[in-house]
């Protein structure tokens, strides 16, 4: 009777780990353009997690996994008085930078937002730097982080491009994962091979289930998750760096590999050259709290506000032309639970800025949507429709648009004008336009949280661009501890 027997020969590393190992192990081809932007993305994303601080959901979550444990050199979470192992630290900084949707994103075929990476890289610099400087070596500066950043947006969003992991159900957050791990990895020192070895592993931990972001599951999961993701990215570094092997083939392996049990037998590929056009095209959320494929439509919503607001009983009709993403996303009707529910929903958030001329994460909570029935009433008025258009521009790489138009038709036969917005402000074309708003967020955020001369003293540390990226980064990050 025959048997099969497995030969064991070790297969040579996924051409895609290896690339990605390769671009982390060097610092070419990094834009000054993307550096301007990844400062810009710093304080924005600081600015996010700060905000977040104001509700108690997102700060039930944060803090020492033991109460009372005292880390030697340990990481600092801005807006608080923590001092966290910097597992735990990334953690709760990845959590309180997407607790309200509010920081960056990138669109493609998969979707996400790179700032999370954040969470692993301020939590790893600012423990290397206090224990640099305690041990009397000169400490990591603000540059390391942008350029960290540079190539952890590059991994996720190049990554993305073309492959489509909600398709087959799992989260984009492992992205997050691989990318912190690689940036992590190359923050502690570790070697071309090394670095192939934590983002091996960083594949084979295989993905969170997009369960928890749609109906009838959207929870507050989505809010911490990418805090998880940042974590177990440094933490696969730390594994490691103490000595434990590759898996060369974590992609490609027939029936074992990622690709056979989790991508339906599809391959993961890598669209370009590594460098650094994701943080050059990233999207800022700028306005509103609001998940991206519903930017514009919040837009076009406030424009007709003023409208709306003196015809609302006359109200047929309204109708949303948006691209095919936003519809499988956020399109919902029915009961929403919660607030991970509502600023998942398409229809919440236009009704919302038709309503108030505005939409903040206040909105979101329980309380609000109670309060404030004339919202449903709305939802139960729209008609969304996919204009092809649309979603054929959303994916065309030279455009990169997130088109939504909105139009609202009343009892009487007549209408108002169609309101279409193909770029929100957070687009890189409109960056002029955009970042005075963008900071004046983050100086929102700052005044919001602290004291007068506290506030004052952060803002005048990042006016300073030149200064800024050679401070120090435990002296940048004492600058947010309360």
């Amino acid at each position: 009777m025959g048997t099969n027997i497995e030969i064991n020969v070790k297969a040579p590393i996924d051409t895609v780990i290896k690339t990605i190992a390769e671009y982390v192990n060097s610092e070419k081809n990094l834009s000054a353009d993307a550096y301007q932007t990844a400062q810009y993305c710093l304080l924005d994303t600081i600015g996010c997690g700060i905000m977040a601080l104001k509700f108690p959901e997102c700060t039930k979550m944060l803090g020492p996994v033991v109460t009372g444990t005292i880390v030697p050199h340990g990481a600092r979470v801005p807006g608080t008085s923590f001092v966290l192992d910097p597992i735990k630290a990334a953690w709760d900084i990845g959590c309180i930078i997407r607790w309200l949707d509010f920081n960056d994103t990138w669109l493609a075929a998969e979707w996400g937002h790179p700032s999370d990476n954040l969470g692993a890289i301020f939590a790893l610099t600012d423990y290397q730097s206090r224990l640099r400087r305690a041990n009397g070596h000169t400490p990591l500066v603000v540059k390391d982080i942008l350029t960290a950043m540079i190539q952890a947006h590059e991994i996720q969003g190049v990554l993305a491009i073309k492959n489509s992991f909600n398709r087959v159900g799992l989260d984009h957050v492992l992205l997050v994962r691989i990318a912190s791990a690689a940036v992590s990895a190359k923050l502690m020192g570790a070697s071309q091979s090394e670095v192939e070895a934590v983002v091996a592993h960083a594949f084979i931990d295989g993905s969170a289930l997009r369960t928890y972001r749609h109906t009838p599951n959207t929870m507050s999961r989505k809010s911490w998750a990418a805090g998880d993701a940042s974590s177990r990215g440094l933490n696969l570094a730390r594994i490691i760096l103490k000595g434990e092997g590759s898996v060369q083939s974590a992609l490609t392996a027939k029936t074992w590999g990622f690709q056979d049990v989790l991508f339906k037998g599809n391959p993961i590929v890598l669209d370009q050259q590594l460098a650094s056009y994701v943080m050059e095209h990233v999207l800022f959320k700028i306005s509103f709290p609001a998940e991206f494929h519903a930017q514009t439509a919040v837009e076009a919503a406030i424009t007709l506000h003023a409208e709306v607001m003196s015809k609302l009983n006359e109200i047929d009709i309204i109708r949303i032309d948006t691209h095919e993403s936003a519809i499988r996303i956020i399109s919902k009707s029915g009961e929403l639970n919660n607030p991970a529910d509502r600023d998942h929903c398409l229809q919440y958030m236009v009704a919302c800025g038709l309503l108030f001329g505005n939409l903040t994460a206040e909105h979101y909570e329980n309380h609000f949507a109670a309060a404030h029935p004339l919202i449903d009433v709305l939802r139960s008025k729209m008609q969304v429709s996919e204009n092809s258009q649309y979603t054929k521009d959303y994916l065309d790489p030279t455009k990169r648009s997130i088109a939504n138009a909105l139009q609202i038709f009343y009892k009487d036969g007549s209408s108002s004008k169609n309101i279409a917005v193909e770029y929100p402000i957070g687009h890189k074309l409109r960056r002029k336009e955009g970042i005075p708003v963008l900071l004046a967020k983050f100086k929102k955020a700052i005044e919001s949280h602290y004291g007068a001369k506290q506030s004052k003293r952060i803002l005048l540390a990042c006016e300073d661009t030149k200064s800024l990226s050679t401070m120090p980064v435990d002296q940048f990050m004492d600058l947010f501890i309360l």
